[in-house]
């Protein structure tokens, strides 16, 4: 059994900084690929950042230059820095991990809860 609990939301103002955090536990053998992606209210569900195969991170346009995704291993953790934050980021925050599982090395993919991200002053 594998979950995946993300943590880090809340209020900030204008210009602000937060840490989102996903971490997953469990059968894990290894977090093979992750995206953070956010839906904003009445709006599709967006991608924010998402790993390539290369080991590189896409970021989406909007948020390239702010945002940093990384990666603990030891922690099975994935976070998303978010930098001088502006009111259009406001939206529900979700991670995508690929999971390697153990033993029998299979993979799957396990979305977070959400985490509510509001930027307003």
């Amino acid at each position: 059994q594998v979950r995946v609990v993300e943590s880090g939301g809340g209020l900030v103002q204008p210009g602000g900084s937060l840490r989102l955090s996903c971490t997953a536990s469990g059968t894990i053998n290894s977090i093979i690929y992750m995206d953070w992606y956010r839906q904003a209210p009445g709006k599709q569900r967006e991608m924010v950042a998402s790993s390539i195969s290369d080991g590189a991170i896409k970021y989406a346009d909007a948020v390239k230059g702010r945002f940093t995704m990384s990666k603990d291993d030891a922690k099975n953790t994935v976070y998303l820095q978010m930098n001088s934050l502006k009111p259009e980021d406001t939206a529900v925050y979700y991670c995508k991990l690929h999971i390697q599982l153990m033993p029998a090395a299979t993979s799957h993919d396990y979305w977070g809860q959400g985490t509510q991200v509001t930027v307003s002053s």
